[in-house]
């Protein structure tokens, strides 16, 4: 992902910064996601693994990156405060 849009993405909630989620946080919230534990910020469940993901500076809320463009929409914030 581009470093310049890095710099300018915020959490579309609470305004913090966010940063690409590395390998592990990855690795934890696709188990999550396989096991149907994950969801959305609007209560739908996560049907589909994250090739890759924006993780807030708190490390409480993630969003998904499809095909290279960040879903940052309120509604698709996928908490990862909850137990995997």
């Amino acid at each position: 992902m581009d470093k310049k849009l890095l710099d300018i993405l915020v959490c579309p909630v609470s305004g913090a910064a966010v940063t690409l989620a590395d390998q592990d946080t990855l690795t934890r919230l696709n188990a999550r996601v396989d096991a149907g534990q994950a969801r959305y910020a609007d209560d739908r469940p996560v049907d589909a693994p994250l090739e890759a993901a924006l993780v807030t500076a708190d490390r409480h809320t993630a969003y998904r990156v499809d095909d290279g463009i960040p879903v940052m929409l309120p509604e698709r914030g996928i908490d990862l405060s909850s137990p995997a």
